[in-house]
This record gives structure tokens, C-alpha cells and sequence, in this order.
């Protein structure tokens, strides 16, 4: 892991490498890793990964005594190309573990960015503009492939579902390791987080409870009769993805699945565990609450 990022992290936490024999399928030509710090945007100053080729879940263990059985699989945002490592991985993880939930904070593999940080950092202040621009409601995309149906897309997007299908697999071989009671073993995700979130509860074995945060969707699919119970969070001025959202829930709704929205009126995307003076930054204790009321505290 890059320097930087290691620092947010306790060198005592454990690491586990997801495909320690290598992956089902590889992304070409990315790496090396890197660490850097967002120079703009809601989540300004905070630490980013990106060019990930590695898969792994670092362990965040309550306290002694204090761990209520339930674990959390939590899967940071970043467009495919870039991990929020911070405020929507390492801070939220920790905010987990002190509440007593062993969180499982999932580093999945990207698409790659150019090497040269001049040359990313044009690139990204490009698509964060894009993300920024005003949008009607009647222009809102209604399905993420009205953004991005490139194949680099969808190979990104199949890739970090299998690391978070294989981050499930390896949770629940090792529960009782882990304190986990049978049935207690949900993901949260931010973004492109959320979508592989979504993606991994619309197949049979998915997790117990699903939290995909500003991003996920059906893409269409019947929502299965054992679907997860679902909460979700979504700002009106995210114009990009408030209309998939709201479509989310209503799939999640229709096929008469638990499922909980809230729509702030501000926050804009990416806000994760970032405080604004919004309305918004309250999402969490929403979050946990429906927790509480699904039974998984």
C-alpha cells in the first residue's frame, strides 16, 4: 500500500489479499499504485488510491467487548478509476468498529489513470466539472450506461463486483473468526461503491443488507424475492444520479423489498463522511438507525 495511505491506517490492522493465487480476470495496463490528495471538490484534502490491481479487505475489529456480531463490507466510491480511500472508506470503517461492527474496508481493483500526475489531475478536474454542471431533471440520466457504456466500463464495473462478491465469500469462511452471527453480513457503498453494492445484492447469496449510498441500480432486472433490505441517500442537486437513485428505490419498493430513501435537498455527490453544515452530514445517523431497526445492532 503507498505510504500516504498508510498512514490513516493502524499498522496493526490485518490485511487480507482476495486473490492471493490471482484474479478471475485482469484489467491491462495499470499500476503502479498510488496515493494522492483530492485538490478539490466536497471531499478536498482527503486521501485517494488509484491504480489498485491488488484486491484486499483491511480489518477493522471493535474493541473488546463491544463487538455486536454484525459485519459491514464497506466499498469506497471513485468512478472505477480511483478509490475515496478516506472519507467514504477509513473514516467510515472506523466510525463502524466504534459502534461495535467489524467493518471489512474492500480495496478493489480499477481501470487504470495516466502515470503522469499533470496529466490525471486534468483528467479529473474535467470529470468532477462534468459531475458539477447544472442538468434539468428532465435531462437526468435514468440508467448509469447513459453515461458510460464503454467496454472499458463494463469490464471495470464486472471486475469490482467480483472483488466484492469474492470480499463476501472470504468474510463468511472466516466468521466465526470474526464474531459474525449467521445472517449479519451486509456491504455499504459509495458511488461506483454503491453500484457494485447493487450489483452484488441482485444475485442469490448477497449480502444480508445493502446500503448503497448516492449511486446503484437495477439496470433493469427483476429485484429478486430474497433481495436484501435496502437504505439509500441521495442529494437533489447530484443531478447525474438522483434520477437513478430514486429508480433504485422504486425497484427495491415495487418488488415489495424493505427499502428506506432519503433524498437532501444539498450535498452534491461524494460527500460521504464529509461534513458540510448540510442538512446531509445527518445521513449517518439515519444510517444508523435503520440499522438498529432491521436488527442488525
Amino acid at each position: 500500500m503507498p505510504d500516504d495511505a498508510q498512514r490513516v491506517l493502524d499498522a496493526s490492522q490485518e490485511v487480507i489479499r482476495l486473490w492471493p493465487d490471482g484474479p478471475p480476470s485482469v484489467i491491462e495496463g495499470v499500476g503502479p499504485e498510488a496515493a494522492y490528495t483530492a485538490a478539490a471538490g466536497v471531499a478536498a484534502g482527503t486521501t485517494m488510491l488509484r491504480n489498485v490491481t491488488e484486491a484486499t479487505l483491511t480489518v477493522f475489529r471493535p474493541k473488546a467487548g463491544k463487538a455486536n456480531g454484525v459485519g459491514v463490507v464497506v466499498c469506497p466510491g471513485g468512478g472505477w478509476r480511483i478509490l475515496a480511500w478516506q472519507h467514504e472508506g477509513i473514516d467510515l470503517a472506523h466510525w463502524l468498529a466504534e459502534r461495535g461492527y467489524t467493518a471489512f474496508l474492500l480495496k478493489y481493483r480499477l481501470r487504470g489513470t495516466p502515470a503522469d500526475p499533470a496529466e490525471f489531475a486534468a483528467r479529473m478536474a474535467a470529470l468532477d466539472g462534468r459531475i458539477a454542471s447544472p442538468l434539468a431533471a428532465k435531462d437526468a440520466p435514468r440508467a448509469f450506461g447513459q453515461l458510460d457504456s464503454s467496454e472499458a466500463h463494463l469490464q471495470a464495473r464486472e471486475v469490482a463486483a467480483d472483488d466484492g462478491r469474492r470480499a463476501l465469500a472470504v468474510v463468511r469462511e472466516r466468521a466465526a473468526e470474526f464474531g459474525l452471527a449467521p445472517g449479519t453480513l451486509g456491504m455499504i457503498g459509495f458511488s461506483a461503491g454503491a453500484f457494485l453494492v447493487a450489483d452484488v445484492a441482485m444475485e442469490p447469496g448477497g449480502p444480508d443488507f445493502v446500503a448503497p449510498i448516492y449511486g446503484g441500480e437495477t439496470r433493469g432486472r427483476p429485484v429478486p424475492a430474497e433481495a436484501p433490505p435496502l437504505f439509500t441517500v441521495i442529494a437533489q442537486d447530484d443531478r447525474y444520479l438522483f434520477k437513478i437513485v430514486e429508480q433504485l428505490y422504486a425497484d427495491w419498493s415495487n418488488a415489495d423489498r424493505p427499502a428506506e430513501l432519503h433524498i437532501f435537498a444539498r450535498g452534491a455527490h461524494g460527500f460521504g463522511m464529509v461534513r458540510q453544515g448540510l442538512p446531509c452530514d445527518r445521513w449517518i445517523d439515519l444510517f444508523e438507525a435503520w440499522m438498529a431497526d432491521q436488527g442488525f445492532a
